[in-house]
């Protein structure tokens, strides 16, 4: 079985006047820092293919990851339950979906669909026969839990030593930078797929229009050679490049360059394949929302963190109660993308790293890779026992509603649908 794989890009870049989507209240872009792209990888090897795309947007919603695999689907036969659609999560970009005071702008996500749905096809026709290199390397110094826990036991997001009553970071990192590369038979690099858990928040808060450190990485491996870069975040939930403990975050640039930097030693020591067994499977599952409260739903309770404008999270709490009243649960799409032994896991949330932890953990012998913010968005996924110290990913808001137990759900189904795909890459 010959493995073949096409790498293609396209502008996203939003114009000005647009608004933006990730920090709650609504900011319109006046200023272009640099482009915002997608870019799509997709591998083929005999009966089986898998394709990945990868947008430098805050998220993606399940309707809009549909509508990119139907119209694919119609477009060029490729089958749409092989296709995973990932957003980087980077906080400075166009608003793809309602946030907080932020209200979806509908004519860009258009644009945004058929400019991916052309791509796609530029992927296609880019095909060639390579062979496919797999390795992952340790990356201590850029990304960092944020949240800090208090001596009253209470969990403060972004919190730092500079406060008196800090007294330890409450959990883990996830340091593993996993490298996929396509090699073209002629020795040149045709793509690689770099998965890192961090969040993008560059210009999060101002009114300029970036693709983030994810942005970053891919145009510093297009200087190294390698063309196309698609940057697929992991469980980073609560994972982000300020330090609390030295009070320190570097800027888009150096996260993009540490990274490159990680991905070129990586790629010095990798040993490529010439066939590959590819497969792909999903669920969707029901989540239960929480059980909620008054204080909840006042900001009140222990623990409570409300970032930027407190009056912002009233303003959408009747929507919210509404919708955890009439819907009742959550659907969520968890869905496995498996390359030879290696397998992306995707997840519609912002999910912490402790569950991701779990999922690579548990998923040995397989090579098991978290994409958060992946085919739709559920919002906050803590682990179950971060809602005993609160902090802003606990707190109810419209992107944090679900029960303790959806982290838990999440993984089982991830673990199940590893476990289903057998080393030929086809379901068991």
């Amino acid at each position: 079985m010959s493995l073949r794989a096409g790498f293609a890009e396209v502008a996203i870049t939003p114009p000005l006047g647009t608004h933006k989507i990730g920090w709650i209240r609504d900011i319109v872009i006046d200023e272009i820092a640099d482009p915002l792209f997608a870019r799509i990888a997709v591998i083929e090897s005999g009966a089986g293919a898998v394709a990945f795309v990868q947008l430098d947007t805050l998220c993606i919603r399940w309707t809009q990851t549909d509508d990119i695999r139907r119209r694919v689907e119609a477009s060029y036969g490729f089958p749409g339950g092989s296709i995973m659609v990932a957003a980087t999560h980077n906080h400075a970009g166009p608003a793809v979906a309602h946030c907080g005071d932020v209200r979806r702008d509908d004519g860009y996500v258009e644009t945004m669909v058929g400019n991916v749905i052309e791509c796609f096809g530029g992927a296609l026709d880019n095909m060639q026969e390579v062979a496919i290199g797999f390795a992952s390397v340790a990356e201590w110094n850029i990304s960092h839990n944020r949240r800090v826990v208090m001596r009253d036991g209470t969990a403060s997001t972004h919190g730092t030593f500079c406060y008196p009553e800090a007294l330890y970071v409450e959990g883990p990192i996830d340091p593993e930078v996993a490298i996929v590369a396509a090699r073209a038979t002629g020795g040149h690099l045709v793509g690689a797929i770099v998965n890192f858990a961090c969040h993008p928040t560059d210009h999060g808060g101002d009114s300029i229009a970036s693709g983030g450190f994810p942005a970053a990485l891919a145009r510093e491996m297009k200087g190294r050679g390698c063309p196309v870069t698609l940057f697929l975040n992991g469980a980073s939930g609560n994972i982000c490049s300020g330090d609390p403990c030295r009070g320190v975050e570097l800027s888009l640039e150096q996260m993009g360059k540490a990274l490159a930097t990680d991905v070129c030693n990586a790629l010095s020591r990798m040993s490529f394949a010439p066939e590959l067994a590819l497969g792909a499977r999903s669920r969707t599952i029901q989540l239960p929302y929480r059980k909620v409260t008054p204080e909840e739903i006042e900001g009140t309770i222990r623990g409570a963190q409300r970032f930027v404008d407190s009056a912002a999270y009233d303003r959408g709490m009747p929507a919210l109660l509404r919708r955890i009243r009439e819907r009742k649960t959550q659907p969520a799409e968890v869905q496995v993308l498996s390359l030879g032994d290696w397998v992306f896991i995707a997840v519609p949330a912002e999910y912490f790293v402790q569950l991701g932890l779990r999922i690579k953990e548990s998923a040995y012998p397989r090579h098991a890779l978290v994409v958060s913010c992946a085919n739709g968005m559920v919002g906050y996924v803590p682990h179950k026992e971060a809602f005993a110290r609160g902090g802003y990913e606990t707190t109810l808001t419209q992107g944090a509603s679900l029960a303790p137990e959806a982290g838990d759900l999440f993984a089982e189904v991830a673990l199940q649908l590893t476990e289903g795909i057998s080393e030929t890459g086809c379901p068991r």
